[in-house]
């Protein structure tokens, strides 16, 4: 069986990114991008309240408060989100608020620690969901989560590289079933212990006031504080929506606004509603299981009828939903991961491949990335969910911060403008004192506990994206100077159209967005084989990336922007008397363009070479290779094979 045919069984048929039809088909509707971009956020239900209860230690009363302040957050946060989902409509999320708003180096800090969020979000999310099934099984299976978590994560890079609606549809059983089971199990544990509610407040007021008298109100501070910045995995995800608006249905802001409330009341609901189990079912850690897994198998074990057995398979089907729900969450992270790695290679801070789609039409060179850095992050923690969940929250809230601070400037810039801008300056404000109070505790108290590596991974990927940055810059200049060189060719004498004669001599010249490099390749051409070629052919194919991709017109523009281009070089060769015509491409893969059209021009023209230029660096490595694509040796290697001459012309930079 061939190659591509094993692909297309594998990914999926190829779709046709000009076709309007596929961009709507693509685009996810509220509740499915609340599957699909939600369950990040819900799925923390699963370690975040635990990690804020095991925090409070012996003082377990005071988790009350923890309860009432993770859903007062969560609704804080979603809701100055929803200002980012109104100015970005765009996407881009905290990356594009920090560099707009702050400036391109707080964009660059806020997109890396969005980067190592995502990667976590899926290491995190496969290690907690191995965790939850661990609780299940005996204790021999332990040895081998590790190879699991690598099992799920291979299974995740495949669905999404069939594409991200595919995958959403495959995994919302599992979101569905995670809602309805926890939804009763939460419901049906607060009314069986409802005789308890009426104690709990004096309970634990009193509890406080007893630790006040031993440590002082400072301690009690501090101890709350550190719970409540303890369980700050609970607010992951609550970003996710902002960053993606650009694969949304229109109306996108109304759409990702509807996503935000479904997100922020379904988790306010789970995770308050399971500190609070926690309380009046007097929860405690069990050796070999997770929190919520002891406390549900204590409530559905005092559940009056059916026996044994019958409770067991219960408990089972809770926990795998549970597990399965952080699968669906790990997948949050190759929706969004690759969006973030897209927006930064538009700013030129990562490689520009990752603006590449693939022809399932999703960022195949992210989708990729993350799962490969997932991996390796899992390695090297052995998964260990309480270290994770430090770097994590680390990364998380210094986006939270950085963009609610980029907010509080918007609004504190535009208050003459903006009729309501006090209640949204406050609002960003809550959020940014808030979450920069969480990122402080975390760092003092956990820095030892991985804080510091958090801290490091960040400032590394941001050196690098500075290096690949200035090399960009360069060679942008560089592009840009022989463009200065060229650009004052004088146009000829000659009016009018010459038309090409197929039998005739003719030069077939592959040209990007650069002119001057164009240009170049033609004066060359003729100075090299004067005389020689009578016809003048200009051939263009377009990346259709996922910023063409990205919005309503885009693709349109693309178009235009191309065919002015062949048009200067065909209105060159006209005004000089030269035969001359052009043709143009769209596609995800620039070398498989290129070489169909060559092929249909090789039949019409069969006397035809074919020219490109390609960019010599003097100081030519693996890096430099990685950072510019290799197309020219691409199609010169394919037409080659075909029988079809080809010659790349050396462009010094």
């Amino acid at each position: 069986m061939k190659s591509v045919k094993i692909r297309e069984i594998v990914l999926g048929k190829a779709l046709d990114p000009l076709k309007t039809e596929t961009r709507h088909s693509l685009a996810l509707v509220a509740f499915i991008a609340w599957v699909g971009l939600g369950a990040d956020g819900l799925s923390s239900s699963a370690y975040g309240p635990e990690e804020t209860f095991r925090a409070l230690g012996e003082h377990t009363q005071l988790g009350l408060f923890m309860a009432i302040a993770t859903a007062v957050t969560v609704f804080i946060i979603a809701l100055a989100y929803n200002q980012v989902i109104e100015l970005f409509p765009t996407g881009g999320g905290g990356y594009r608020v920090a560099t707009k708003l702050v400036g391109p180096y707080m964009g660059l800090i806020a997109g890396c620690a969005l980067v190592l969020d995502y990667i976590l979000t899926i290491a995190i999310s496969i290690a907690a969901g191995v965790e939850a099934l661990a609780s299940l099984l005996p204790p021999g299976f332990h040895p081998y989560k590790l190879w699991a978590e690598v099992f799920f994560i291979g299974a995740l890079i495949v669905l999404n590289l069939r594409g991200m609606k595919e995958a959403i549809k495959i995994l919302l059983p599992i979101f569905i079933g995670f809602v309805l089971t926890h939804f009763v199990l939460i419901v049906y544990g607060i009314f069986a212990h409802v005789s308890f509610l009426p104690q709990l407040v004096p309970t634990t007021l009193a509890e406080t006031a007893t630790l006040a008298n031993h440590i002082g109100w400072i301690g009690v501070s501090g101890m709350l504080l550190l719970a409540y910045s303890q369980g700050g995995g609970t607010y992951t995800g609550l970003e996710a929506v902002s960053n993606n608006v650009n694969i949304l249905a229109e109306p996108r802001v109304h759409t990702g606004k509807m996503t935000m409330l479904y997100m922020a009341l379904s988790l306010a609901f789970t995770a308050s509603g399971i500190i609070l189990l926690y309380l009046l079912w007097n929860a405690k850690p069990v050796e070999n299981m997770t929190l919520n897994a002891s406390t549900f198998k204590a409530i559905i074990d005092s559940v009056g009828y059916g026996n044994e057995l019958t409770k067991q398979i219960a408990l089972i089907i809770v926990l795998a939903f549970e597990a399965g729900l952080l699968f669906v969450a790990a997948n949050t992270g190759f929706l969004g991961g690759p969006a973030v790695l897209s927006n930064m290679a538009a700013d030129s801070w990562v490689p520009h491949k990752f603006r590449y789609l693939s022809t399932r039409l999703v960022t195949q060179n992210g989708i990729l990335v993350m799962g490969i850095a997932a991996l390796a992050i899992l390695f090297w923690t052995r998964g260990s969910v309480t270290l994770l969940v430090v770097l994590y929250s680390v990364s998380v809230f210094l986006t939270f911060a950085i963009s609610l601070f980029g907010l509080c400037l918007y609004w504190w810039r535009h208050r003459k403008e903006l009729e309501h801008w006090r209640r949204r300056f406050f609002l960003s404000l809550v959020g940014f004192v808030i979450c920069a109070g969480i990122l402080a505790v975390l760092l003092v108290e956990k820095f030892a506990g991985g804080g510091w590596a958090a801290a490091v991974i960040i400032a590394a990927i941001a050196a690098l994206c500075i290096y690949i940055r200035n090399h960009y810059r360069d060679t942008k200049n560089a592009i840009h100077s022989v463009d200065q060189v060229f650009a004052n060719q004088p146009f000829g004498p000659h009016v009018g159209q010459v038309i090409p004669d197929p039998d005739r001599q003719t030069a077939v010249f592959i040209v990007g967005t650069s002119r001057g490099g164009g240009l170049h390749a033609l004066l060359w051409v003729q100075r090299m084989f004067p005389d020689h070629f009578k016809n003048f052919i200009f051939v263009n194919a377009r990346t259709v990336d996922s910023h063409a991709y990205g919005g309503e017109g885009a693709v349109e523009q693309m178009r235009a922007e191309a065919n002015a281009t062949l048009k200067f070089f065909v209105d060159f060769c006209h005004s000089h008397g030269m035969a001359s015509a052009a043709y143009l491409g769209f596609g995800t893969d620039v070398v498989n363009e290129v070489t169909k059209l060559c092929e249909e021009i090789s039949k019409e023209y069969p006397n035809a070479i074919f020219f490109t230029s390609k960019l010599i660096f003097e100081q030519d490595n693996w890096f430099t290779r990685l950072l510019h694509n290799q197309a020219a040796l691409a199609i010169q290697r394919r037409l080659h094979f075909d029988g079809l001459q080809m010659v790349i012309l050396p462009m010094k930079v």
